[in-house]
This record gives C-alpha cells, structure tokens and sequence, in this order.
C-alpha cells in the first residue's frame, strides 16, 4: 500500500494512492494538485549519509568513506512532494540529490544485519539539496548545506516494505525539466539498507518514523529558479519539486556591497 499525508481544507488528512488522484481518509477523490503535500508519515529523527556511493565520492572529488558518514536533519527542513525549494541568491552550484528513504517502523536497539528487515515500516523518496559553495568538509556538512528551510522533500507515499521486494536493487532517476540527468541504482551503494540499520542501532536507540536517507550516485547537476525537478525511486514513486528565487520564496534578497 502507499500512503500519505496532505492538508486540504483546513486540516491534515491521510490518504492512499487511487489512480492518478488522492483518496482521503473520508472517501474524498481529490487531484494531486489541489491539495498540500507533507511528508508521508510523522517523522523523527532523520538520518542523513554522506557519501554512500563511490561514484559519488569521486564526482565530488572525496575520499572513499571507511565507515558510514552520518549527519542530523532539523525538522524545517522537511517538505513534500510539490513543494518549492529555495535557491538563494548568489550562490554558484546547488543540487537535488536523489535518494532512498528508510523508514524504521518499532523501536529497536543493537540490530543485526540479518534481523535489520523486521524492524523496517516502509520506503519513501527523498530529494536533498545540497548548496556546493557552503560545504567546508564532505565529512562535516555544515547546517547551511544540509538544514535550510524546505531542502529535504519527502514523499509522495509512504511504501509497505512487503512491497519493495529487495532494497538493494532498485533504480534511481532524476529529470530537470523533463531531461534525464541522473541514474544509478542502490545495489551500489557502499553501505546497504540493512548494513545502515545494523550500525546506527550500535550505538542509540531508533524509534518508529526514524529515517535513513542513504545518499545519491554520481549525476549532480546545478539547478537554476524555474527548474522542475523530479527524483524516482523504482518501486517507491516519483518526487516533484520546484526550485525558485527568493522573491517568489516570499524572502527578500540581500543587499550586495
């Protein structure tokens, strides 16, 4: 099943995937456009890896990581599907980064690789911008990169892990514009789903809606204001966002000199 979240008249709603429209909790039959999308669940704590394919360190020029690369994400950062992302002005490289999202479904404490499966709700799609001119140190990302306001999509749905049949073969796409600009697939991931669960569940405690973002392939292109972004995880869904100015953001740019 693929569920979700979406504010309409005045109030959130959950929903479920009913051909091309959105079925609210009420029976309501509404068009994806007419609605506000939110992150598909309540979400926790989210968990960000860097660097989690190889293709990925060597586009960017970076070291081949020996263990996983971790970092927090703030609430603010959270979007849905829909939403608008700013691109501040003057900086020279901003990129989307497509990415499975991880959805932990009970609390559970030092899990083993082979048990990691049983403690997974679902899978969801995640679009993280990253702005190059801010990034001090890939093993650092410091907050301006990875925590502005609405940086993070999540969504549309919140896919039933029964219905992804393996985690490690699934195909990631992103389209700017309608171009195809990057592909990869998760069985190249340096560090797998369950390798992920099994390490963080070392050391503290995850929780239901904990989320492990597990990082993008090679493919990162600069985006531009007007820019139609998708990301798409096979199996899980398609991701829409609009990268726009600060003027249509709703802020106002700062003076230069």
């Amino acid at each position: 099943m693929r569920r979700g979240r979406v504010a309409y008249g005045g109030a959130i709603h959950d929903c479920v995937e009913h051909d091309v429209d959105v079925l609210l909790e009420d029976g309501r039959s509404l068009p994806e456009t007419e609605v506000v999308w939110l992150p598909p669940f309540a979400v926790g704590t989210v968990f960000a890896v860097g660097l989690n394919y190889a293709d990925h360190a060597k586009e960017l020029a970076s070291a081949r990581p020996q263990e996983p690369l971790l970092f927090l994400k703030s609430a603010s950062a959270l979007a849905g599907h829909r939403a608008e992302t700013r691109r501040p002005q003057g900086v020279e490289f901003m990129h989307y980064e497509c990415e499975l999202a991880v959805v932990i479904g009970r609390t559970c404490r030092n899990v083993g690789r082979a048990e990691a499966a049983a403690v997974i709700q679902g899978y969801s799609v995640a679009n993280d911008y990253a702005i190059r001119d801010y990034l001090e140190n890939y093993y650092r990302p410091n907050l301006r990169v990875k925590n502005r306001d609405a940086c993070t999509l999540l969504g549309p749905w919140l896919v039933d892990a029964a219905n992804v049949a393996d985690p490690q073969n699934l195909t990631l796409r992103t389209w700017v514009n309608g171009v195809m600009t990057q592909q990869g697939s998760t069985r190249d991931m340096l560090f797998g789903v369950h390798e992920l669960i099994e390490y963080l569940s070392s050391f503290m405690t995850l929780g239901p809606g904990d989320v492990i973002l597990t990082g993008t392939p090679q493919g990162v292109v600069n985006v531009s204001p007007g820019d139609e972004v998708v990301t798409e995880v096979e199996s899980v869904g398609r991701l829409v966002n609009f990268v726009v100015d600060d003027a249509t953001y709703g802020i106002e740019p700062v003076a230069q000199g």
